[in-house]
């Protein structure tokens, strides 16, 4: 399989994992993804949701994600595969997708963006939020950074 492929391929270059993001692998059979594996991964087609985790010292909330994934994967069975970055992949390829709290689930289609859900939440909003990206069309990504406006008539200037 592709996915286990892709995870045999970059298991010598990530680091050791906490035990319930080890859990979350093994009950979503998510593979752990690097910046090298993510988008053949997130291109082998359906819904795939990328989970972006972060420093548990630091982003307590990454544990109870890890959690909490699994659940909604029994939530919404059959419907979406998992993957797992860890916190320098996460970091590298967070700013494709625009989310502003850590740590964040990402639903692709066919590698195409869908939608977020960055922070924790209370469980009903995961639900709710899934469901409505699950049945949502992919989307362009949410900018980062300042927004481009279209330029105005040709009689306002630099000054």
């Amino acid at each position: 399989m592709t996915i286990e492929l892709a995870t045999t391929a970059a298991a010598n270059q990530l680091p050791p994992t906490h035990p319930l993001i080890e859990r979350l692998c093994a009950e979503t059979g998510a593979p752990l993804l690097d910046a090298g594996s993510f988008d053949d991964w997130a291109r082998a087609g359906g819904r795939a949701l990328a989970v972006f985790t972060e420093d548990p010292a630091q982003y307590r909330e990454t544990l109870d994600l890890a959690v909490i994934v699994p659940e909604l994967a029994l939530a919404f069975p059959q419907r979406f595969r998992t993957g797992v970055l860890l916190q320098q992949a996460a970091r590298a390829i967070a700013p494709r997708y625009g989310f502003k709290r850590w740590p964040a689930v990402v639903l692709l289609a066919d590698g195409q963006y869908v939608g977020a859900i960055d922070g924790l939440r209370d469980w009903q909003d995961y639900v709710d939020e899934l469901a409505r990206l699950l049945a949502a069309a992919p989307t362009r990504a949410p900018s980062v950074g300042i927004p481009v406006n279209a330029a105005a008539s040709s009689t306002s200037h630099c000054h």
